[in-house]
């Protein structure tokens, strides 16, 4: 089978792309020929394809006159259009999967696909179908449904997008656009949602994702076996930005200065937190890889203390992977997640104190204690994340869609 993988990004810059390269790799190891369709950009990844990316600007890192001059193509981009088009016609996929494609190859793509017939599904990796921030939180980064009947404006009244006016501005427009002119949910088969708790949102803010859609965790290619090992840290590794809680963290780590803390990651908001933290908190920069792995093996426990509506964090799938037991915000997709005592503990978002709390009771576990949850945790991971499992779940979808063109 030929399949065409949309992603924004050829590179890996997040959660997302983790996904969007495993499941490239996934495929290929299957026997499947795979068409990668992105944007340019130095950082990418070396592709036979990569003629056919297309060149725009990340906007988030450019400056005023350069997004006012790329605002048309910021909703329509008339040139992905073109360059897929290109690619259609040349390698004849047999089915489309998008990841991102919003803020940069936008919606143009959609009627390609279709006047293509090429069937379609969706990995939906966040909420920019019905938020226009994408995050449901508004400019305060407060918890926020305003856009629910459609009130796109209520991002711009807001500033959600990180308090940004002309940010905002942008994505609402975008979103009245799409939906009065190129509704996702006419041209896309199927909606894979990576958690229960996205689908049913989505469903709540429009039924027609209820008929069209299916929840499938993400998951991670086969590791070693690891031996479990109670680490003398807690480690949180991620992006530095707001949304992921991280000052929370660090009011709560404050307060327990006995216990070590490493931080993995880099973002918008790094420099900010290295001026906050205590000194048994230690900045490790970017890891990836072994590297990451081993740091995730040798730590007690991997907190993820976000204040989002989180999807399905891969930091958290990784970490049960391997035998870490987790420390996550109730919030969102990670409540599926984490067993409460017995792969990890959960916290009320945005608490410091209840965080600390949980820190304690993880503190407090014997060895024998910690070696259960450890094997929970693998346990969990094996029967919900593991690759065979999802690559077989992925082709009942594609098979599916399929068989309905």
């Amino acid at each position: 089978m030929k399949i065409l993988q949309i992603n924004k990004y050829f590179y890996k810059k997040g959660g997302a792309e983790t996904v969007f390269f495993n499941t490239i790799h996934l495929l290929e190891k299957h026997g499947h020929t795979v068409i990668p369709f992105a944007l340019k950009n130095k950082k990418n990844e070396p592709s036979p394809y990569e003629s056919y990316f297309v060149d725009y600007p990340e906007l988030s890192e450019s400056s005023l006159t350069d997004k006012i001059k790329y605002a048309s193509a910021f909703i329509y981009n008339r040139e992905a259009a073109k360059r897929l088009e290109k690619l259609i016609i040349k390698e004849k996929p047999d089915i489309a999967h998008i990841h991102l494609m919003f803020n940069s190859l936008s919606v143009s793509i959609l009627p390609v696909l279709r006047k293509h017939h090429i069937p379609t599904v969706m990995s939906v990796h966040d909420y920019r179908l019905i938020c226009p921030a994408y995050t449901f939180t508004d400019g305060k980064g407060n918890v926020c449904e305003r856009c629910e009947k459609g009130n796109y404006y209520n991002c711009l009244i807001h500033k959600c997008s990180k308090g940004n006016f002309f940010n905002s501005l942008m994505l609402c427009a975008d979103s009245y656009f799409r939906t009065i002119f190129y509704p996702p949910t006419d041209y896309i088969d199927r909606f894979i949602f990576v958690s229960e708790f996205a689908r049913e949102k989505h469903i709540q803010f429009n039924h027609v994702y209820e008929g069209k859609s299916v929840r499938l965790y993400n998951f991670t290619p086969d590791i070693k076996d690891y031996t479990p090992v109670k680490g003398d840290y807690l480690l949180f590794f991620g992006r530095m930005s707001g949304e992921k809680g991280i000052g929370t963290l660090l009011k709560a780590i404050k307060q327990t200065p006995d216990i070590k803390l490493k931080i993995a990651g880099t973002g918008p908001l790094l420099e900010k937190f290295k001026t906050e933290c205590p000194p048994n908190v230690k900045f490790l920069g970017f890891k990836r890889g072994e590297e990451l792995r081993e740091l995730i093996h040798n730590a007690s426990f991997v907190v993820v203390p976000s204040e989002w509506y989180e999807n399905n964090p891969m930091t958290i799938i990784e970490s049960l992977m391997i035998g870490t037991p987790v420390i996550g915000s109730d919030i969102g997709g990670i409540p599926e997640l984490i067993e409460e005592g017995k792969t990890g503990y959960t916290f009320k978002p945005k608490d410091a104190d209840q965080l600390k709390n949980s820190i304690l009771k993880a503190r407090s576990l014997s060895d024998a204690e910690y070696e259960r949850m450890s094997a929970s945790a693998k346990r969990f991971a094996l029967d919900n994340f593991s690759e065979e499992s999802h690559y077989q779940k992925l082709m009942e979808n594609y098979r599916l869609i399929l068989n309905l063109r």
